[in-house]
């Protein structure tokens, strides 16, 4: 699968979909506002949060609303995007889905595999879209990624290590670092780097977690690390994702090996914090947004006549600019009709959470668990 970000769509007998976005945390006052205002076709018509006096700062012609009940009555909304506490995302789905809007929710999509089932069956039964914000798709290093592997440069892939690692040594008071249902770094970054190798690899065979607390004071995981198993495809290829609450001194973000060389890349995508200093980049007009100015190292090993071993030849990886817009794009023109699916397809909306909970299986009986066949949703 290319995420390779697209061109905007310029379809003017479409008229633009209504957007509420509920929850003006982190995530949603961060991310999903200015992303949401970003992209052409998108109007956010509607923010739900307490904070009113925040949104008239942020964003003074935006209504805002302090309860969902409003926005789910309003026949005008579209689409609900919900960035509010991972334990609240099963019954504000439900209760959108069922009032007939199309709904994206922040990962993980709930807390439990039966309640994403229940969301996608109701999606099914509504004829509304149910999809998860996989920003991370378009990292620039993932897309740099993505393009090294399906040029065959590192021959056959034989292990990626995919770290995601940060120093906050002091644990913040928050919902996520609460011993809460929902809460941990598993379902917080856990979801990011599974999509990930998702997409790159599809289902593996069998998953292995290992999980700790290793700040002072956290109530829930901080640390994990996890082996994805590819025995019947890709060769014995092994994916390992990694994620730490405590790494002054970062390694590699990428290390990614084959049969003909390897790829490492350092540092994380720009983007997060462009938009946490209050950059509101826009679709058509991107300019310099997404670049990032520390390319990944591509090492090949080339074999020269008249030399007995590989020479090893470096240079510069690829450095496609990053775009989170496009996740919104995509769903744009999903929904406008003009592409089958959105981007986060509800086959793979569960695909994700289905190793999340067998990722949690795997800490409980310190094993491998099996992986079964992804199963197809629609």
């Amino acid at each position: 699968m290319n995420t390779t970000a697209p061109l905007p769509q310029h379809a003017p007998n479409h008229a633009p979909l209504q957007v509420a976005l509920i929850g003006y945390g982190g995530a949603g006052r961060i991310f999903h506002a200015p992303l949401i205002a970003g992209v052409p076709g998108l109007h956010l018509a509607c923010i739900v949060t307490r904070q009113a006096d925040a949104v008239q700062r942020d964003w003074p012609a935006v209504r805002c609303e302090a309860t969902a009940s409003a926005v789910l009555a309003d026949p005008t909304i579209d689409l609900v995007v919900i960035a509010t506490p991972n334990a609240s995302h099963f019954e504000l789905a439900q209760a959108a889905l069922k009032a007939g809007k199309h709904v994206v929710v922040d990962k993980p999509c709930t807390v439990t595999l039966s309640e994403t089932e229940a969301l996608l069956d109701l999606a099914r039964q509504q004829g509304r879209v149910l999809t998860v914000f996989q920003n991370r798709r378009f990292d620039s290093d993932f897309l740099a990624l993505q393009q090294v592997i399906q040029s065959g440069q590192l021959g056959r892939v034989v292990q990626v290590d995919s770290h995601f690692d940060r120093y906050r040594p002091t644990v913040p008071q928050r919902w996520r670092e609460q011993n809460l249902p929902g809460s941990g770094l598993w379902l917080d970054l856990g979801p990011h780097l599974l999509d990930q190798a998702l997409v790159l690899f599809g289902q593996p065979d069998a998953l292995l977690l290992d999980q700790a607390n290793v700040r002072d004071d956290a109530q829930v995981n901080d640390w994990f690390h996890a082996v994805l198993r590819y025995d019947t495809r890709h060769g014995g290829l092994r994916v390992i994702l990694h994620a730490s609450t405590l790494v002054a001194e970062p390694g590699p973000r990428w290390a990614v090996h084959g049969t003909l060389g390897s790829l490492t890349k350092f540092g994380l995508d720009v983007q997060e914090d462009a938009l946490k200093a209050g950059q509101c980049p826009q679709l058509d007009a991107l300019h310099d947004w997404g670049h990032d100015p520390q390319p990944g190292q591509l090492l090949r090993m080339k074999s020269i006549a008249g030399v007995a071993a590989a020479v090893a030849v470096r240079m510069a990886a690829p450095q496609p600019a990053g775009n989170y817009l496009a996740y919104y794009a995509q769903l744009r023109d999903h929904l406008w009709g003009l592409v089958p699916q959105p981007g986060v397809t509800p086959t793979q909306v569960h695909a994700v959470m289905q190793l999340l909970t067998l990722g949690e299986q795997s800490v409980a009986s310190g094993r491998f668990v099996a992986v079964p066949p992804a199963k197809v949703w629609f």
